[in-house]
């Protein structure tokens, strides 16, 4: 069992939970700045959910997961540091969120590993966490084509994207094709891939600048 410190926010996390790194820290980040109904899918431990409800006691926030470990973990983690407007359970991508909550913000940290068959993790709601499928983007890919109909008109839907694969353009256009303009607001590179948060808005369109 790790500890992990984020903001004012202290976590404890199982070792059958996906341990908060880079990416959750990306996303965690700007969960902090949005405000209203918010949504986290693969809540983890719940440092996204957690930080989302700690900026703002007015934050209406749901998290998420596949794992009833991480449920539990995230549940523990709200009541340590005495969060009370954010709700935990359990739900593959939106198949127990009710289908008539609309939300301004949904935020997802996909598992974008390219993961061949004998990659896998025996434990098969662990490897959830880390399993993207031999593109890295098998469950992202479920998660676009069920998002928009889940977001408020003009809502945000962030999520991470790492350039391993072309996994950036590929959720850049995905996002596009199914919410509505889509761009990075926000990178971080490391010495074998760099890691986007991308994020699209409902129904938005970009005008393209001339040349």
């Amino acid at each position: 069992m790790d500890k992990t410190l984020f903001g004012n926010l202290g976590l404890t996390v199982d070792d059958t939970v996906y341990e908060p790194a880079e990416d959750s820290f990306l996303l965690a980040k700007y969960a902090t700045k949005l405000r209203g109904r918010i949504l986290e899918v693969g809540a983890g431990s719940g440092i996204v959910a957690l930080s989302a409800a700690a900026t703002d006691m007015r934050n209406d926030v749901l998290g998420v997961d596949i794992s009833p470990a991480a449920v539990e973990c995230a549940k523990a983690n709200a009541k340590r540091n005495g969060i009370s407007n954010c709700e935990f359970i359990e739900s593959d991508l939106f198949s127990k969120v009710p289908t008539g909550r609309k939300f301004d913000a949904i935020l997802f940290n996909p598992p974008y590993l390219p993961t061949a068959k004998g990659e896998r993790i025996a434990n098969r709601v662990e490897n959830a966490a880390y399993d993207g499928g031999k593109s890295g983007l098998s469950v992202f890919l479920r998660f676009a084509r069920q998002v928009e109909g889940r977001l408020k008109p003009g809502g945000n839907v962030a999520v991470i994207a790492t350039s391993l694969g072309g996994g950036i353009g590929k959720t850049v256009a995905a996002l596009e094709k199914n919410v509505g303009a889509a761009k990075i607001v926000a990178e971080e590179s490391f010495f074998f891939e760099k890691l986007a948060l991308v994020e699209a808005t409902k129904n938005a369109v970009y005008k393209k600048k001339r040349q």
